[in-house]
């Protein structure tokens, strides 16, 4: 196993917090935490499996995960504040 695949082991292995936040937070504040948590990962992770599979179209797709992630935390915490009117 070489250091890229490690560096992913890893990384897949540290988002699992994330999301067991996200599924048994008992609030709504606790899984915007996950999710907070559990984005950035997987965003880094498409990134490694870009450099591990050699394609650089994962770049973009991992930006656009990013873009979309801030788009849902944005979008969850207009939810809350309203009260669920969105």
């Amino acid at each position: 196993m070489d250091f890229d695949s490690t560096v992913l082991a890893i990384i897949i292995g540290l988002s699992v917090f994330g999301l067991v936040r996200v599924l048994d937070g008992p609030t709504i504040w606790d899984r915007m935490l996950g999710f907070a948590l559990f984005s950035p990962k997987v965003i880094v992770a498409t990134v490694l499996i870009g450099i591990i599979i050699n394609r650089t179209y994962m770049i973009d797709v991992a930006i656009i995960y990013g873009v979309l992630g801030f788009i849902g935390t944005i979008m969850i915490a207009r939810f809350v504040e309203r009260k669920g009117d969105v």
